[in-house]
């Protein structure tokens, strides 16, 4: 089949166009005036930004080993090259979108930090540089779009997805990220919290996968009812073990200092997820299922997402609360979901995007001011206005998130198709989209010590 154009071309000139501008854009010098720095900051923000980063390829591992064989590279590249794409188009104009000077409360001047101009020689955040502040974000606008691979997975092509990347990370994300964190952004005018990114990357994540997954429509398996075995569930427990140990940069990094704080987000942290975790198994089983080790993984991801909003808000007794409840609901919209039509692959809105709403609105009845001083009371202790302005923040970011990914997705398939032919998604997009393949890597020792397909020594 003759390539299109963009498959051929595009992308390289893109980036070859950029490089080349990159040339003429003058050198400043980094951090003139050191004292205003806070080292113990600087080394924790350092480390937390590389925590956050590590996330995006345990969620490459956790997505990878709950698709069918046949997906696996494919399901973990789609989510591994956000590191690279939008780490070029952060630095370009992406940081400049959600931090730069506003413009109107909806989003930052493109201008203001374009190829990070300013930025290594810039006002620092607190007591850490505003370069290394710039690189922590990177890592959240990195891990967003990566999400939503999760809904569409096993029948998107790989060209378009990357197209989907980028307008996703100029159009939904930094807008959202302007709204909530920037000073002037109106959500944080209204008095929304979102500590770490509950509204900001997973409900724009999770409603942008529900985009995705109905305007892509459903699989053939999925049509057919056909049972889909994970492939391989040690890589989601490994995915699921690299979300948790990252997670604590994401969460317990946005204090932005190493303070208690910090510490404090940590502990509810990892408490919401453990308490998500047991919930979730536990569920199942009163449900009449056995106890399984995709169920507790899934359950814990979940108890981190919801965590994520509150993370630097609530204290350590409410986020068993969050971490128990949230992990019900979404199992519960799982269930619903899988009686309907909607075919989101690896359940990325009941896990994401309803996580993310469950722990927006827990934000607002369990925040405190003994927490945190610069955040509010919430509903638990007198004050029912927080809770609504945190309702009233999630409608505008699921309103705003689906609406645009929508567009988007049917942008994209009018100028170059979404998805892949019946003939590649039967052969599997690891061998139709990058020519590589997990199965025919899997080999194990027989009994006679002679190598064979893993799938002849499985019982038949």
């Amino acid at each position: 089949m003759k390539k299109t154009l963009f498959q051929d071309y595009l992308p390289f000139i893109f980036l070859a166009a950029l490089a080349c501008i990159g040339i003429f854009i003058p050198s400043v010098p980094a951090f003139a005036d050191v004292s205003k720095y806070n080292t113990a900051d600087v080394a924790w923000i350092l480390v937390a930004t590389c925590l956050v980063f590590l996330m995006t390829p345990g969620l490459s591992f956790f997505y990878g080993g709950m698709v069918n064989r046949k997906n696996v590279i494919s399901t973990m590249m789609q989510s591994f090259i956000a590191t690279g794409i939008i780490s070029i188009l952060w630095v370009v104009v992406g940081y400049s979108l959600a931090f730069g000077d506003d413009l109107g409360g909806f989003i930052g001047d493109p201008r203001t930090f374009f190829f990070f101009k300013g930025i290594p020689d810039g006002a620092p955040v607190g007591t850490i540089p505003l370069l290394l502040f710039a690189l922590f974000q990177l890592k959240f606008a990195v891990i967003t779009p990566a999400l939503v691979v999760g809904a569409v997975a096993e029948r998107i092509r790989f060209t378009s997805y990357v197209l989907f990347m980028v307008l996703f990370s100029l159009l939904v994300y930094a807008p959202i990220a302007h709204w909530t964190w920037h000073a002037d952004g109106f959500l944080l005018k209204m008095g929304v919290l979102d500590f770490a990114g509950g509204t900001v990357v997973h409900i724009s994540a999770g409603c942008a996968a529900l985009a995705g997954a109905l305007v892509l429509k459903r699989r053939r398996d999925h049509v057919e009812k056909k049972d889909i075995t994970p492939a391989n569930i040690p890589f989601v427990l490994l995915g699921t073990g690299l979300l948790w140990f990252g997670w604590f940069g994401f969460n317990a990094g946005s204090a932005l200092a190493a303070n208690s704080l910090s510490v404090s987000a940590f502990a509810v942290t990892n408490t919401a997820s453990a308490a998500a975790g047991l919930s979730w198994v536990f569920f199942d089983v009163i449900r009449g299922r056995k106890p399984s080790a995709l169920g507790f993984c899934i359950g814990a991801v979940v108890g981190l997402v919801a965590i994520t909003p509150a993370a630097g808000f609530v204290a350590i007794p409410q986020s068993v609360f969050i971490g128990f409840i949230s992990a019900i609901i979404s199992n519960m919209v799982v269930h619903w979901k899988s009686k309907s039509t909607i075919d989101d692959t690896l359940d990325v809105f009941p896990c994401h995007g309803v996580g993310g709403m469950v722990g927006m609105l827990l934000t607002g009845v369990f925040a405190t001011t003994t927490i945190n001083a610069a955040g509010s009371d919430g509903l638990l202790y007198g004050n029912p206005k927080l809770f609504l302005t945190q309702l009233t923040g999630m409608v505008i970011v699921v309103a705003y998130s689906f609406a645009v990914s929508y567009a988007i997705f049917k942008l994209i398939d009018m100028i170059h198709p979404l998805r892949v032919s019946e003939e590649e998604e039967d052969l599997g997009l690891d061998v139709s989209q990058h020519n590589e393949n997990y199965h025919a890597q899997i080999m194990s020792v027989s009994g006679n010590g002679t190598l064979k397909e893993e799938d002849e020594l499985l019982p038949q």
